[in-house]
């Protein structure tokens, strides 16, 4: 008897949750297109990298780069560079904390405000074109699940 052949058949419920992770697959990959395209229309030069942390440097007002570098999981050196490149491009300026003068913050520009907010708005009408017909309900019991899923 083979392997295949000895595991239990695939219920319904398998199948579901295989045709979700499926799904979740290819939201990801169409998420990745997006934050490039995103990142084309802020500036030709900017990866998708540095949008990500430009769009969450504009929703948080100031930050610091520990705090991009734990928000996204990734390396300090890497956060550096992207932040550095932010800043070669005019998008984010690196000042003194106004609490604590020894402590720098990264501060989104005008330009960069302005850029990541035509953007987002482009985003959400997307968004709103996608899920315009579907009852309430049924959209919040949607965010509940992509919820538990990103804290899985």
């Amino acid at each position: 008897m083979t392997e295949a052949s000895a595991a239990a058949p695939a219920t319904a419920t398998d199948e579901a949750i295989a045709e979700v992770e499926q799904q979740v697959s290819m939201l990801f990959s169409r998420v990745r297109l997006v934050w490039k395209e995103a990142a084309q229309q802020i500036h030709p030069d900017l990866q998708p990298a540095a949008y990500k942390l430009l769009s969450t440097i504009v929703r948080l007002g100031t930050t610091n780069a520990h705090v991009l570098a734990e928000t996204f999981e990734m390396d300090k050196s890497v956060v550096s560079r992207q932040v550095r490149a932010l800043e070669e491009l005019g998008l984010v300026e690196t000042r003194a904390d106004e609490r604590d003068g020894r402590v720098r913050v990264l501060v989104a520009t005008e330009l960069a405000i302005e850029r990541v907010s035509r953007v987002r708005e482009a985003n959400q009408q997307r968004l709103r074109d996608v899920l315009a017909g579907y009852p309430e309900a049924e959209l919040r019991s949607f965010s509940e699940l992509l919820r538990r899923i990103a804290e899985a």
